[in-house]
């Protein structure tokens, strides 16, 4: 019997063409924090990325009202139309990364802006 497959499934058979193994999550969440401007990033990761994968940097962070799209497939502050996919200046556009990443794995995504609360 032929059936269609659910969302979920989807996305989750979507995220394994970003997320093939651990390494792939530090590579996505480090060019995540170049292009937000980090000069600064610590690293780290227990049990090969099975049991933590954490990224801090210094980067521009996410504004509060942003949090929940920042996890959404296809949600991006780095393109608005297609023309800008002519002058792309960033490592991803395609806002599939962190929505991947929660897809595929226990996620908690903390950030502060320079106009947060320490």
């Amino acid at each position: 019997m032929i059936r269609h497959l659910s969302q979920h499934l989807i996305n989750k058979l979507k995220a394994g063409e970003i997320v093939e193994r651990p390494s792939s999550i530090v590579k996505e969440l480090v060019e995540n924090s170049l292009d937000a401007g980090a000069t600064t990033m610590k690293i780290w990761i227990e049990d090969g990325g099975k049991t933590l994968i954490k990224v801090q940097d210094n980067g521009t962070g996410i504004n509060e009202h942003d949090l929940p799209l920042s996890i959404a497939r296809y949600a991006t502050s780095k393109i608005a139309e297609e023309q800008d996919l002519e002058h792309l200046r960033s490592y991803g556009f395609r806002g599939e990364a962190l929505a991947a990443i929660a897809e595929v794995s226990t996620c908690i995504l903390q950030t502060r802006t320079k106009t947060m609360p320490s």
